[in-house]
């Protein structure tokens, strides 16, 4: 397993994970590539996925954010086996956008404000495949949403299984790629060296403060004695140049 160079490799990287995660009998799936500005990319990401899907014909359905979202990639991709449509609103519920020919689901960049309606979605579409492309599910600075939303998600987002996950941060990598455990992987600390190096394996997601553990404790275990600690990229320059690279 390799940490991707391009945003294709990620993307292929990706398609055969969530293939892998279907095959094991996973019901809810998201797929989340965590880069600046990579769901503009969405919908483009999106139609690669349905050629994944294409044996399903027209039992796949593609869900988009929004009305407007949905109608642009119906206008962009033009005529479809598969169908395309959005996941509703308060006066059309996502419930009547599902139809009993429905085999599979994919559901394209859904933020925190819809979060409820794919939660009903997938309890509404029980025995049949859900697959969450580029969520924006755990977003918390979006407006109106308060205790009792960010109870709804964080209850909602353990019942989904990632298949593929990439977050860039200061210098390194948090990865994942069904079924393997989630990875911390740092880059090279020298321009002679390249690539990246695995430094962690966990059960969980790392983030916040046990990220921050297995960088001390990798840091510690690595320090000579007197050594002077390298100056850290900025965050945002870190995700900017690993972004370029996988964009190249």
């Amino acid at each position: 397993m390799t940490i991707p160079t391009s945003l294709e490799d990620a993307i292929q990287q990706s398609k055969a994970a969530t293939l892998t995660a279907l095959e094991s009998g996973c019901q809810r799936i998201q797929v989340d590539l965590v880069f600046p500005e990579i769901a503009l990319q969405a919908q483009a990401i999106a139609r690669q996925y349905t050629e994944l899907f294409a044996h399903y014909g027209s039992g796949l359905k593609v869900l988009f954010a929004d009305t407007g979202a949905a109608a642009l990639a119906r206008r962009d991709w033009g005529e479809t086996e598969f169908r395309v449509n959005d996941l509703g609103s308060r006066f059309t519920p996502v419930t009547t956008k599902i139809s009993d020919t429905d085999e599979i689901y994919l559901v394209v960049c859904p933020s925190s404000v819809e979060v409820e309606a794919v939660e009903k979605l997938c309890n509404a579409t029980e025995g049949k495949p859900v697959v969450i492309l580029i969520p924006q599910l755990e977003s918390v600075a979006t407006v109106g949403i308060g205790y009792a939303a960010r109870q709804l998600r964080d209850r909602f987002l353990s019942t989904l299984e990632t298949a593929y996950y990439i977050r860039p941060f200061e210098g390194g990598v948090v990865f994942r790629q069904f079924p393997s455990l989630w990875q911390v992987w740092l880059a090279a600390e020298t321009e002679a060296e390249e690539g990246y190096e695995l430094i962690a394996e966990e059960p969980q997601r790392p983030a916040g403060e046990g990220l921050e553990r297995i960088l001390l404790r990798h840091a510690q275990g690595n320090a000579e004695p007197g050594a002077v600690q390298p100056k850290k990229m900025g965050v945002l320059g870190s995700l900017q140049q690993l972004f370029r690279a996988l964009s190249q």
